[in-house]
């Protein structure tokens, strides 16, 4: 066997007797895409050889090698100095091999009582226990944004929709506020998924566990873990708590998707209700009236690219056999751009929200056009004692006459609306006013401007922000 050989393979170099091929390096190899856990490795690498220490297998001396060795590297890495090699497959090899290069024989030590089929997962599971914690943050600040902004309009009519038609006049306050609603649902989801991400599969070994004396309570205590994985085989093949966080962040990029959708749709000219702060659109190569909303439209369009990535990890786990397998390499290239595309998305997205400029006027005329109205006229008349299908047909009926004479309920007199119903009286036009429609569903998730202040308040104190 070359020396070179040795050299590049030493990790398993007495098993084979000949060199893994160039491509299969580049095929197999990790460390461009995994480097990015250096600190969880370090940081697991760092507890074992704690507890190692604790039970008698290594030395204090050896330890406190480890120790300094590792905040060596830690600067290497943060200086841009550390040099990382494809020909050592992955962030776990390379870290080890500069260990052993700066310590000796205590950096071959460290890996006693474990594998890189149990180190691996112990360092996605802290990598992605950390991107819950930002992610939660980053919603944070879109409903923080978006409460702010539902604040200034609680009282802004515009008119609510159904098969993108006309149905009943809302407040812009309270229809962000809707989305305030998906993302606190999306929160309470990421943290669920975090108590099943957060249990310390180290100590399983390859699959089988380990002939050592290991304390593995006490690595999860150090390492901050909830619980340990019970079964050894299932703590190194189990990606669930990977394909959760992607099924939870699929959902967060599908409000996201729908906001771009209505933002997209609300800036239009032809609706007009708002406008967004240049900073997040774009002009035309050859038309110079254009603004496009490309941040939406590229929200929606990665929403696409998040749904790939959690049908890509689904496929990869479907039809696996116990334990570990090679595939599993493959999960780590989708969770990492989730993750990323999360943050960028929720973080541009809370500027943005702040940024809107809405077109009360706008909308409010918008509200005007679709007999938004309709509904009271036919609930004064249950009150006034209609059965509510009878009520139903007798609005139908002045909505029809309305449309011929290309005019609003509104714009009816009380003579003409009796035409419809004996029981119209005198006061049914305040009914037909946008505000009197938006007053009047004063109950908890109504429209009324005092319930959607009331819901403000109640968003605030969920987030952790006094008024």
């Amino acid at each position: 066997m070359s020396e070179q050989f040795e050299r590049k393979t030493e990790a398993w170099s007495g098993r084979f007797n000949e060199p893994v091929a160039e491509i299969v390096k580049r095929y197999t190899a990790s460390v461009n895409f995994d480097q990015r856990l250096w600190r969880q490795d370090i940081a697991g690498s760092l507890a074992h050889a704690e507890m190692l220490t604790h039970v008698g297998i290594l030395s204090a001396e050896d330890l406190a090698a480890i120790q300094h060795g590792m905040t060596q590297i830690t600067q290497e890495i943060e200086q841009g100095r550390f040099t990382w090699s494809v020909d050592l497959e992955d962030v776990h090899l390379n870290i080890e091999k500069r260990l052993t290069e700066l310590i000796g024989d205590a950096g071959k030590r460290l890996h006693t009582g474990r594998s890189r089929n149990d180190q691996v997962t112990t360092d996605i599971r802290l990598y992605l226990r950390d991107e819950i914690d930002r992610l939660n943050e980053r919603l944070k600040q879109l409903q923080l944004a978006l409460v702010d902004v539902a604040e200034q309009h609680a009282d802004t009519i515009m008119p609510g929709f159904t098969h993108l038609q006309v149905a009943q006049p809302v407040t812009f306050g309270h229809h962000l506020l809707a989305y305030v609603e998906m993302f606190s649902r999306d929160s309470e989801r990421l943290q669920d998924c975090r108590s099943r991400v957060n249990r310390l599969p180290l100590g399983a070994a390859a699959l089988a566990g380990t002939t050592f004396p290991i304390d593995r309570e006490r690595v999860a205590r150090s390492l901050g873990f909830e619980a340990v994985a019970r079964n050894s085989l299932d703590a190194v093949s189990d990606r669930d708590f990977a394909i959760e966080f992607c099924h939870a962040a699929t959902l967060i990029m599908l409000h996201l998707s729908r906001l771009s959708e209505e933002l997209i749709i609300w800036m239009s000219p032809r609706v007009g209700f708002i406008d967004l702060a240049d900073r997040f659109c774009t002009g035309s190569s050859i038309m110079p009236q254009k603004k496009n909303p490309d941040v939406p439209e590229l929200a929606r369009g990665k929403t696409g690219r998040v749904v790939g990535h959690l049908m890509a990890l689904i496929t990869l786990m479907k039809a696996q056999p116990l334990a570990y397998n090679k595939d599993n390499q493959e999960d780590k290239e989708p969770l990492f751009d989730t993750v990323d595309t999360l943050n960028d998305t929720l973080t541009i997205f809370a500027d943005l929200v702040r940024g809107i400029t809405v077109k009360a006027e706008r909308m409010r005329q918008a509200a005007k056009e679709g007999f938004a109205t309709a509904t009271d006229l036919a609930d004064y008349l249950v009150r006034k004692g209609l059965p509510f299908r009878d009520a139903h047909e007798a609005v139908a009926l002045a909505v029809r006459h309305c449309e011929k004479k290309a005019c609003d309920l509104s714009d009816l007199s009380v003579t003409e609306l009796q035409q419809f119903s004996t029981l119209i009286d005198a006061d049914a036009p305040e009914v037909l006013t946008l505000e009197g429609s938006v007053h009047a569903r004063h109950h908890l998730g109504g429209t009324a401007p005092s319930q959607v202040r009331l819901q403000i308040r109640a968003a605030r104190q969920r987030l952790g922000v006094s008024d």
